[in-house]
């Protein structure tokens, strides 16, 4: 069986807990090549690291490479942009990444690892690379996924109950979620083809399928009971964008081809009025 995004955060969380990882901030580092084994260092916009880091790692085959590993579901979830640069340099912003990432952990059911103790960062380091610069406010502006209480699931709705939802609810898509039965490192939720707007309300046409599939990632509880492993399930998802910006699903209606309530009432949709 393979192991899902929830035992490796428990095996990461773990290691990172051991007593023999610290670091010593008198102790001379040098900058090396990023290996091109280290997979989820690919892209991430520069090609050094610093040895030894702040986790106290100096072999890269040994410790630094396997290691990196045991994060690649969290930087899934696209909890953070700068999340690939710290866990891969440990020298970016902690504090940005850990107020973006720890909720994605909590929703999980693990704390953010005292081994990443913004406290033991120092605001600024001789470093191998360059600050990214500043995102712009747009792409602050988007909706963005996070950690909630699962929406509820109904199965052969009425017709009147999916135009109700239509109308209480700031969009309505359709979507085939996809889980893998054996991740082996991609994503074990995704959200496959593309996804048909009823309601666009405030979503983004070229945002949406990535937002949807995050928002999967973080809420693996809820995602858990929507798809089988190996399956792909067609949903009518319905929700709100909050105040605050992130992405609140409420009620989703599986579709399948016996439910004609659905269909009718996407179509009815076009011409109806709340």
């Amino acid at each position: 069986p393979h192991l899902n995004m929830a035992v490796f955060f428990t095996v990461a969380l773990m290691a990172m807990a051991s007593p023999s990882m610290t670091f010593d901030m008198g102790q001379s580092t040098r900058c090396v090549a990023i290996p091109n084994q280290m997979k989820v260092c690919k892209d991430v916009g520069y090609s050094e690291m610093r040895l030894p880091n702040f986790l106290g790692h100096s072999n890269l085959e040994g410790e630094v490479v396997p290691r990196s590993e045991d994060w690649r579901p969290l930087l899934q979830t696209g909890c953070h942009p700068q999340a690939q640069a710290f866990l891969c340099s440990l020298i970016a912003p902690c504090v940005a990444v850990r107020d973006s990432c720890a909720p994605v952990l909590a929703c999980q059911g693990h704390p953010w690892p005292e081994a990443l103790d913004c406290d033991r960062f120092p605001a600024e380091e001789d470093m191998c690379l360059s600050p990214h610069a500043k995102f712009s406010h747009f792409a602050k502006e988007l909706p963005k996924p996070a950690c909630q209480r699962c929406p509820s699931v109904e199965e052969a709705p009425a017709m009147k109950t999916v135009l109700d939802a239509f109308c209480q609810h700031d969009f309505a898509v359709t979507a085939k979620l996809h889980r893998r039965r054996l991740p082996m490192g991609e994503p074990e939720f995704e959200v496959e083809g593309r996804v048909e707007f009823i309601h666009q309300g405030p979503l983004l046409p070229y945002d949406t399928q990535h937002l949807l599939q995050q928002w999967l990632l973080i809420n693996l509880r809820c995602a858990n009971v929507l798809v089988r492993p190996g399956r792909s399930q067609l949903y009518v998802l319905t929700g709100s964008v909050q105040p605050d910006g992130t992405l609140a699903l409420t009620r989703l209606f599986p579709w399948h081809k016996k439910d004609i309530n659905i269909a009718v009432a996407t179509r009815k949709w076009k011409h109806h009025r709340c």
